[in-house]
């Protein structure tokens, strides 16, 4: 099905209209930097509030304003359990590392790393957040791209250009304070709509279906089951993996991740960069429930309206262009028999919510989720057949795929621009930190002093340089299971690692550079063949639990190197000053 038509002129000119107004106020009001600090710390000017709101709005890509609606309405409300461990993060990081990056007055985490241990640590640390952050900063442009190309027709590879064009010209233009103050009128935006959305969702549900029955249906179909206290590795999301692979996750990517850190580091005063951190802390567990309880309504507004059975209408196509066409249909009108059963078992729940009809809903959604893989082993075999590549999995495509069919003129608009502005936030917070980290923990590092002018020209070249290569990854990604999942994967393989050779750092003053140096590669080493063997199921860890992983094996092979060592120990933080 091709939607383009759908887009309406109102649409159009929200959609255009808020989108060119962001990046032309983040580019006029940033553009004079006077110098590489007002350029790569915004001047190191930022409130409390601007440095919340950018520290959630570098979080908040596209992906989860895509991503987290489909996993609620797929699996339910057990993903906000992934956040549990980021209001404890919250609190170490104010309390050990902003201080500490304070006192040393940094441009990013890692040049603390030299001082600490060595350059080719600071080097190695710096290259480690390069490829990761480089790969994830190709998929926040990549991830709505490739979803509104299929529901709206639009070309992909120019989708992927246009979104880095548009972020390329206010972050080469205004560095880190464009950043910082589009972000906040980007969530603005963002909030809006999904508030928004969340409204017409509730209100397009039937006149008797209150939002207390909504939830009522909901957890009749286990949608609302938000605590897992199981040690079952098997089960991605539980409170365990989110509490302690979580907390070591969120501590990596808010205390060493320069796209993060880059984002306190330009605030006012020690006090204002802890307060806007706090405020993320505050919030983005509340802010991300929210998102997921989105997509749990989207999930029982087609209680009552006739879902497709794949979302993704290139899926669809494909198949119904094969010769599994017939079977195909024969399991849309099996879906079809089972949301019509599904109809008497949901008035007879909410007249009676008795156990036997809550049992029949589960069953007959268990039966639907059922069709629906079926339809995914079909389509995927149409597209072996025809040699295509299509995405089967739909959770990526269940909000926009209702966004465009269900929602009135303008709001559509609005929908899709907080889909580009998240996808602009995000990326430009990326490409920020990455330009920032090759300008001074590399270029200047490594080539002698240069004037200031020298390092702005350097900064916005390297912006630049890194915002190409980001559409370039963007235009040659592939789809992964679940959008929200393949960004958090690919920080998991690293973030273990760099987590632990900070904390090898702050904490244990005996270890030298040469010991973490070669811990961390033997550990990257490890962790990936981890992934590796986990992917193809010879072991059973999922991604999560690498962030823990990582970070105890780089921190117990440094001990050990450096206890075999001759050398003798450092003074290790007191040689910076704590």
């Amino acid at each position: 099905m091709n939607h383009f038509t759908k887009l309406a002129t109102l649409d159009w000119t929200i959609l255009i209209f808020t989108l060119v107004s962001i990046v032309a106020y983040g580019t006029w009001i940033t553009r004079k930097n006077r110098d590489v600090k007002d350029y790569l710390k915004g001047g190191s000017t930022s409130k409390w509030w601007t440095i919340g709101l950018s520290v959630m709005a570098t979080q908040a890509s596209a992906i989860t304003f895509l991503s987290t609606p489909g996993q609620a309405f797929n699996d339910g409300m057990g993903f906000v359990q992934f956040y549990f461990g980021l209001p404890i993060a919250m609190v170490v990081i104010c309390m050990v590392f902003i201080p500490l990056y304070h006192r040393l007055n940094v441009y990013t985490a890692y040049e603390f790393l030299e001082k600490r241990f060595d350059l080719k640590t600071r080097t190695l640390t710096a290259i480690l957040f390069l490829i990761q952050r480089g790969l994830a900063a190709g998929i926040t442009i990549f991830a709505p791209a490739i979803i509104l190309s299929v529901v709206l027709g639009w070309n992909l590879l120019l989708l992927n250009i246009i979104i880095g064009i548009l972020v390329i010209i206010y972050t080469v233009s205004g560095g880190t304070k464009a950043v910082s103050v589009t972000q906040k009128h980007q969530m603005i935006v963002i909030f809006t709509g999904m508030v928004v959305a969340f409204i017409i969702i509730v209100n397009k549900l039937p006149a008797d279906i209150t939002f207390s029955k909504a939830l009522e249906i909901a957890g009749a179909s286990g949608k609302m089951e938000v605590l897992d206290f199981s040690f079952d590795l098997n089960n991605r999301y539980t409170f365990w993996s989110g509490i302690i692979g979580g907390t070591f996750l969120m501590l990596s990517y808010f205390g060493t991740d320069q796209s993060q850190v880059q984002r306190y580091l330009s605030g006012k005063s020690v006090k204002e960069m802890q307060l806007g951190l706090l405020f993320n802390g505050l919030f983005k567990v509340p802010m991300q429930f929210f998102i997921l309880l989105v997509g749990v309504m989207v999930f029982v507004f087609y209680q009552f309206n006739e879902a497709p059975l794949n979302f993704n209408p290139d899926a669809t196509k494909t198949v119904l262009n094969s010769q599994y066409a017939e079977e195909y249909k024969a399991l849309q009108e099996q879906q079809a028999a089972i949301f019509n059963d599904k109809q008497t078992y949901i008035v007879d729940f909410i007249n009676d919510n008795n156990e036997t009809t809550k049992t029949k809903i589960a069953e007959a959604n268990k039966a639907y989720e059922a069709l629906r893989e079926e339809g995914r082993t079909l389509i995927e075999k149409a597209a072996d057949a025809q040699q295509l590549k299509v995405e089967k999995n739909d959770k990526d495509y269940v909000f926009i795929n209702f966004i465009l069919n269900n929602l009135p003129r303008g709001l559509i608009g609005l929908l899709l621009a907080v889909i580009l502005s998240a996808a602009m936030s995000s990326t430009s917070s990326e490409l920020n930190a990455l330009a920032s980290t090759t300008t001074i923990d590399l270029y200047k590092r490594n080539t002698g002093k240069h004037t200031e002018e020298d390092m702005v020209k350097a900064s916005k070249l390297f912006t630049l340089g890194w915002g190409i290569l980001a559409i370039g990854i963007a235009c040659v990604a592939n789809l992964a299971e679940n959008l929200i999942q393949l960004v958090n994967i690919i920080g998991s393989i690293f973030y273990g690692n760099v987590l632990g050779i900070f904390l090898l750092a702050f904490f244990i003053k005996w270890v030298k550079g040469n010991a973490v140096f070669t811990a961390a590669l033997i550990t990257q080493v490890i962790v990936i063949g981890l992934f590796l063997l986990n992917e193809y199921e010879f072991i059973n860890l999922p991604f999560l639990w690498l962030n823990f992983v990582g970070c105890v094996i780089v921190m117990v092979i440094a001990m050990l190197l450096q206890s075999m060592s001759k050398n003798t120990p450092s003074e290790g933080l007191e040689a910076v000053g704590e």
